[in-house]
């Protein structure tokens, strides 16, 4: 039996993401431990090309996740939990997300794409205004800050110039202020 008579009997001849039914193709799920069915699911054209395309990804057209996040097939478990983290910026994928369960092994395939990282695993610096603040940019001080060790105060409307990212920090900052590298707090700024 070939794969794709496999598939189609697995899945009914569905889409086994979006449940439709004409279009379908084979879509090998990236990263797979295994091979040959296992590592495969019966695919729409309109799911491969908003799965291949994330430009073209209709947050819309993936609510049948819903339903297909269920599968107790592991290729349709990873592709939907993949699809969930791409669209986890609209509040109903993380949802979804928050009550979809993966054995270990599923969650570590599923995350071998990296397609659950994003911004909100790495750090932000957010100025005063709620902006992101990145090595290199320039800000305004909006308090005078009494410059401990120092023994100076940097007044308010000071523009730091060139500022570095405190790596493991969000709140801090550094920059020259009146000739000396200080740490600044970035509550205490805004981007210029």
């Amino acid at each position: 039996m070939n794969l794709e008579r496999e598939l189609q009997k697995r899945s009914g001849s569905v889409c086994e993401l979006s449940g439709e039914t004409e279009n379908l193709t084979i879509y090998e799920v990236p990263k797979s431990p295994t091979t040959g069915i296992d590592s495969c699911i019966l695919i729409s054209q309109n799911a491969l090309k908003q799965i291949e395309d994330p430009e073209k990804t209709d947050p819309n057209y993936w609510r049948c996740l819903n339903d297909s996040m269920w599968s107790e097939v592991p290729a349709v478990q990873v592709m939907a939990w993949r699809m969930l983290s791409r669209l986890r910026s609209e509040s109903w994928p993380q949802d979804l997300l928050d009550i979809l369960y993966l054995d270990e092994e599923i969650l570590t395939w599923a995350q071998a794409t990296e397609e659950g990282k994003d911004d909100q695993d790495t750090i932000k610096h957010i100025d005063s205004n709620g902006a992101v603040l990145n090595a290199g940019d320039n800000v305004v001080l909006i308090k005078d800050l009494n410059v401990k060790g120092a023994n100076f105060t940097a007044k308010r409307g000071t523009a730091v110039r060139n500022i570095s990212l405190v790596h493991d920090n969000p709140e801090h900052i550094e920059g020259r202020v009146s000739g000396q590298h200080i740490v600044i707090l970035t509550k205490f700024v805004k981007k210029s």
